[in-house]
C-alpha cells in the first residue's frame, strides 16, 4: 500500500518517511525529488519544468502530475510527503492510484500550529557540522555555542517571520485536504515523542493494510 502524508511543516513527517524507508524499503517522493530526478537526467518532463523555473514562474500541476504518474509505473510502494498540496492534486493523484489499481493509506500528522512554531523558531544550528540544538528542547550545554566552541546559527528557515509565512501558506493551501480526504485520514498524534509517534504510525499503518 502506498503512503500519504498530511501535516504542516516541523510535524515530523521528514523523520517517520525516512524511518519507513529505512525499514520497510518504501521508496520515499517528494516534489523536490522528483524535479530534482528529471533535471538532472535530461527528461522531457525535466525540461519542460527547468523552462518555467528559468522564467520565475511555478512548475504547473500537469508538469508536477505526470512526473507522479512516471513514479507509480515503477514497481514497489510510494510515500508522498509533501504531494499533494492541493485539492486539485489530491483528486489528480487519486485518479492515477484508480488507473494503476493501487490505494494509499492517507496519514494526517496533527499537531497545533502554535507547537510547531515554537518547534521550528527554537532550532539552532552549527554551521560548520549540521549539528542541531534547540534551546526547549535539546539545549547545548552554553546558550548559542556548540559543545566543539563554535558559535550556533538560526537558519533562515527558522526564523519567526519565515515559519509563520510557512504555516500560512500551509494553512491557506494545503489544510482544505482534510476536508478532502475525510473519514480516510488517519490521525496520528505529532506532539508525543517520537519513538510514540514511530509505534503509532507503525500500528495504525498495519491495521490499514489488514
Amino acid at each position: 500500500m502506498d503512503v500519504i502524508f498530511l501535516g504542516p511543516p516541523g510535524a515530523g513527517k521528514g523523520t517517520q518517511a525516512q524511518i519507513l524507508e529505512e525499514r520497510d524499503g518504501i521508496r520515499q517522493l517528494s516534489t523536490g525529488d522528483m524535479l530534482r530526478r528529471n533535471r538532472a537526467a535530461g527528461t522531457e518532463l525535466g525540461r519542460k519544468a527547468q523552462a518555467y523555473m528559468d522564467r520565475g514562474d511555478l512548475v504547473p500541476d500537469d508538469v508536477i502530475i505526470a512526473m507522479v504518474e512516471d513514479e507509480l509505473n515503477k514497481p514497489g510502494d510510494v510515500l508522498f510527503d509533501g504531494f499533494p498540496r492541493t485539492v486539485t492534486q489530491a483528486e489528480a493523484l487519486d485518479a492515477m492510484l484508480r488507473r494503476h489499481d493501487r490505494q494509499a493509506a492517507v496519514v494526517l500528522f496533527a499537531i497545533p500550529l502554535e507547537a510547531v512554531e515554537e518547534r521550528l523558531t527554537g532550532r539552532w544550528t552549527n554551521p560548520k557540522t549540521g549539528r542541531v540544538y534547540h534551546e526547549k528542547f535539546h539545549p547545548p550545554a552554553r546558550p548559542g555555542i556548540d559543545d566543539d566552541g563554535t558559535p550556533l546559527v538560526q537558519r533562515e528557515d527558522d526564523k519567526v517571520e519565515t515559519v509563520r509565512k510557512r504555516l500560512d501558506v500551509y494553512e491557506r493551501q494545503t489544510s482544505p485536504l482534510i476536508d478532502y480526504y475525510g473519514d480516510r485520514l488517519i490521525p496520528i498524534d505529532a506532539t508525543k515523542a517520537l519513538q510514540t509517534v514511530t509505534a503509532e504510525l507503525a500500528a495504525k499503518l498495519k491495521g490499514a493494510v489488514a
